[in-house]
């Protein structure tokens, strides 16, 4: 399990493209067969790729995890992005296709997961916090979770988010997730930026077209820098960055984030004139 270590937002400065990369970007998340982990520092989010064939993969808890099962103390939500899929928890049976999710609380249950077709794998994207309450699993189908309408297309930043796991959706420890979708002509995924002090994020960029890019905005407001992004990457956000990006084309992210609380509304917004 690779792991992402905590960076003071001082030290980031002098970081060049590369270290900012290696750093901050997940660039490979999703293997045939194989299932990847990487644990985060801030606020210990793990986010993992796991992408069943022939049999079925289970996540790994490892040394990260001081030798606990995985969800021993630990929640996790997976959304499939692929085709259909099973995931087995314990003795429950779980079905989930395209977009649709299952968030699974801390116990000592075994978590496997399959694909219906092998030679056309689901492609689970899980995030995981750890959590002191167990709270039950929950499949969250596309009818179930809570959409929002932002933007204006006069700011091209027009967009539907989709609440998975959200107090209003599926009550969890720490962990909140949705995936947004850019509409119409919009290109911005937040604009005016924001932080929100008390929750790290991470985001799961995906998309249609493979020339397609998003230039990820990060860093202190006044000392921003950006990572390109290809399909299906990951841009780790300490708490102290700014998260904002611009695509090449329509595209689509999932937001995790893990810290102190779960107030949508809890991010402190900055004037784009402030921005250096």
């Amino acid at each position: 399990m690779k792991c992402y270590y905590s960076t003071h937002p001082e030290d980031y400065q002098g970081y060049d493209t590369q270290k900012l990369r290696d750093n901050y970007l997940i660039e490979s998340l999703f293997c045939y067969g194989e299932v990847r982990q990487f644990y985060c520092y801030d606020d210990r989010l793990i986010v993992a790729g796991v992408c069943p064939q022939g049999t079925s993969l289970s996540l790994v808890a490892g040394k990260a995890l001081g030798g606990l099962t995985f969800f021993s103390r630990r929640e996790a939500a997976a959304v499939n992005l692929g085709a259909d899929g099973v995931i087995r928890v314990g003795d429950e049976v779980f079905s989930l296709a395209y977009r649709e999710a299952l968030y699974v609380g801390k116990g000592e249950h075994d978590v496997s997961f399959e694909s219906v077709e092998p030679s056309n794998p689901a492609k689970f994207y899980v995030c995981s916090a750890p959590s002191h309450h167990p709270y039950p699993v929950r499949h969250i189908g596309r009818s179930d979770v809570k959409k929002i309408h932002l933007g204006d297309p006069d700011t091209a930043n027009e967009r539907i988010i989709h609440q998975y796991i959200h107090p209003d959706v599926c009550p969890s420890s720490q962990l909140a997730l949705g995936l947004t979708d850019l509409i119409n002509a919009s290109n911005w995924n937040t604009m005016p930026c924001h932080t929100h002090s008390r929750r790290m994020e991470a985001y799961f960029y995906f998309f249609e077209q493979d020339d397609t890019r998003v230039f990820h905005f990060m860093g202190k407001p006044n000392e921003t820098r950006h990572l390109v992004i290809a399909n299906e990457q990951v841009v780790i956000s300490p708490s102290w960055s700014i998260h904002s990006g611009v695509g090449t084309r329509r595209y689509s992210f999932i937001w995790a984030m893990a810290g102190e609380n779960q107030e949508f509304g809890d991010m402190d917004f900055i004037k784009t004139e402030d921005m250096r």
